[in-house]
This record gives structure tokens, sequence and C-alpha cells, in this order.
């Protein structure tokens, strides 16, 4: 498996992995989260043209996910608090096919090889995200809230501390 930046080229291939993902939150109950059509074709050109996003392939592509170094707008408010206030880096628009283990720990792995502190949210209601998000060492933090005005659960993971 090889991490690298998504170009313009892996469009086709990253619509149908989150469509598949959007499918998938919908057959294990989360109804809500990526509502019509999210992340939209813009917003994934902006992540390719930001260089954030990023692709794991074999022979095709596996998995994306985007990787914002430095303050993310949405984190400044929490109901709760975070672990620290030293510089992190987000994860964001994780979805794979489904048809593989192991793909989010190696997104893990990677982003903490770039900074080792990590945030991420997601939907109360995503229940295999949450699972994941906790058995790779991340400690709940609060809520956040995200662009269209809904909570979402706030994780951050630093040395030191865990769930796992």
């Amino acid at each position: 498996m090889k991490i690298r930046l998504a170009n313009k080229n892996d469009l086709e291939s990253i619509e149908q992995i989150y469509e598949d993902a959007r499918q998938f939150m919908r057959s294990t109950g989360n109804f809500t989260q990526w509502g019509n059509g999210y992340p939209s074709e813009e917003i994934i050109h902006n992540d390719i043209e930001q260089k954030v996003l990023y692709v794991i392939e074999d022979e095709a592509i596996q998995a994306v996910f985007t990787l914002i170094l430095g303050e993310d707008p949405t984190y400044l408010v929490i109901d709760g608090k975070w672990l620290n206030d030293e510089p992190y880096a987000t994860l964001h628009r994780i979805a794979s096919r489904g048809t593989q283990k192991g793909l989010f720990k190696l997104i893990i792995d990677f982003s903490w090889s770039i900074r080792p502190n990590l945030r991420i949210d997601t939907h109360q209601d995503n229940t295999p995200m949450r699972h994941l998000i906790e058995k790779n060492g991340f400690v709940y933090c609060g809520i956040i809230i995200v662009g269209d005005g809904t909570p979402r659960l706030a994780y951050q993971k630093v040395d030191g501390l865990s769930y796992a």
C-alpha cells in the first residue's frame, strides 16, 4: 500500500469511494452525516489544490483522507476541552472502499509521522468510525459544531494519552 497526494486524475475514484462511504453510513444507522452529496466535487478539487487530500492505493485507490496541518477553525470552540494547545493536524473526510482492513490505522500512522498531535471528529451516529477512533488511541474531548451547524464528537491523540 502506498500513500500519496491525490491529483485530478483520481477524481472519479475518489467520488466513488465517498459515495460508497455514504451508503455504508446509511446501512449502519447514520442517516444524516454526509448528506446532500458531501463532500462535493468543489471540496474535493479544493483539497487537491491545497495539497491536503491523500489516497491509499495498491493497484487501485482504496481509501481517501484529508490531512490539514495547523489550526482548524471548526475546532476553535469546543464544549469540552482539548488535551493541549500545541500545533496539531486534523483528519477529515476519511473514507475507503470497505474491502480492506487496517486502512484507518495506516492513515493514523502516516499522519502521526507528520504531526504527532492529531484531532478528528465524527457524527454521534457513526458508530464504526467512533470505534476506529477510540481503538487507535484518540481521547474524547467534547462537542464541536461543524459548518452546517450540526454537532460532532471531537477527539485528540497525543503522546502518552489514549483509550487503547
